[in-house]
């Protein structure tokens, strides 16, 4: 196991420089600049003067081998450098932010367990009955909606209805304060943002949940634990839950790696300023050291998610062993 673990940890290096150099290329075959996006502007004039003293200054003129070394020894050293664009450190602006991310993705997460497992496992147990059929027809609900328009019916609920019920209608704070400062500020800003994309990722998770706890209770050891006379909430319980669990384990994991640096249209729903948010202003600026720093960020946590999964999967299930 603890072999496993090794090898595992050492395989994180060659996959995050393998997406370093992805990044790098795929930035730089894209026409224009921060420099020409900043003093050009929309169709306006720009002076080559100035752009050109601007991209010396940037370093964007170096050779790309130059450019390469400088991103990859700040990656190396942990000094992911100034962005182009505000010239603020981009830890600084990544920390800022990636708090607000990082609950919003928990939350939706902890919601999406909380919907999928137990609609899951009640529409496997209710196989082709009235239940079983309205918890797919949630799920197919869940997968049709965006999360951004069940953002904006969010909304409008809160302003509909509590217009009449107390007279003056009410909206989520705008400004975020952390949940260690003011807990009652914290929930009511993100908890609405978290139940829309909780439910739309659900959809998925329930389905898999579904299908697998259908594979595992057609298993022979369940047909026997059912001729011993066990119960059936015992049996679905016990014995079925946990080994279902795997897909919907991977299912999971990967959603909240997602949800680190997908939740651009539902931030700008709810006016949140997160990482997706901060991801397509640095794009569209051309902020090549905000862009690399945010992607290589995304791939550290999905390489971090992609192997705790698997080493619940040895938690989850007896048989597998890694070696």
């Amino acid at each position: 196991m603890y072999a496993y673990i090794v090898k595992r940890m050492l395989m994180v290096f060659p996959t995050l420089f393998g997406a370093a150099v992805v990044v790098f290329l795929l930035l730089r075959l894209i026409p224009g600049d921060v420099c020409m996006l900043k003093f050009g502007g929309e169709g306006g004039y720009a002076d080559p003067e100035q752009i050109a003293q601007c991209q010396e200054l940037l370093g964007i003129n170096d050779p790309k081998i130059k450019q390469f070394y400088d991103y990859i020894s700040g990656l190396v050293t942990f000094d992911l450098g100034k962005s182009m664009w505000t010239q603020q450190d981009v830890t600084h602006e990544i920390a800022i932010r990636f708090p607000l991310s990082l609950q919003i993705a928990i939350m939706a997460t902890l919601v999406s367990i909380l919907i999928a497992v137990p609609l899951g496992v009640i529409s496997a147990a209710k196989q082709n009955t009235l239940t079983d059929y309205f918890v797919r027809a949630i799920s197919i609900a869940g997968i049709a909606m965006p999360s951004f328009w069940l953002g904006i019916i969010i909304i409008l609920g809160l302003l509909i209805g509590t217009q009449a019920w107390t007279g003056v209608p009410w909206m989520p704070p705008i400004f975020y304060k952390p949940i260690w400062v003011d807990p009652a500020h914290n929930l009511s800003q993100l908890i609405w943002p978290a139940l829309a994309t909780g439910y739309r990722y659900s959809s998925v998770a329930t389905r898999m949940t579904r299908s697998a706890m259908l594979d595992v209770l057609r298993e022979d050891y369940v047909r026997t634990a059912r001729a011993k006379g066990l119960i059936e909430r015992v049996i679905v319980n016990k014995h079925a839950l946990k080994n279902a669990m795997l897909p919907v384990v991977t299912v999971i994991g990967i959603e909240f790696a997602f949800l680190m640096g997908g939740l651009v249209v539902t931030e700008q729903v709810f006016n949140l300023n997160g990482v997706g948010k901060l991801f397509v202003e640095s794009v569209t600026q051309a902020d090549y050291t905000l862009t690399q720093s945010l992607v290589m960020l995304v791939v550290f946590i999905y390489v971090v998610i992609n192997f705790l999964v698997d080493l619940m999967y040895a938690w989850l299930d007896p048989r597998i062993r890694y070696s």
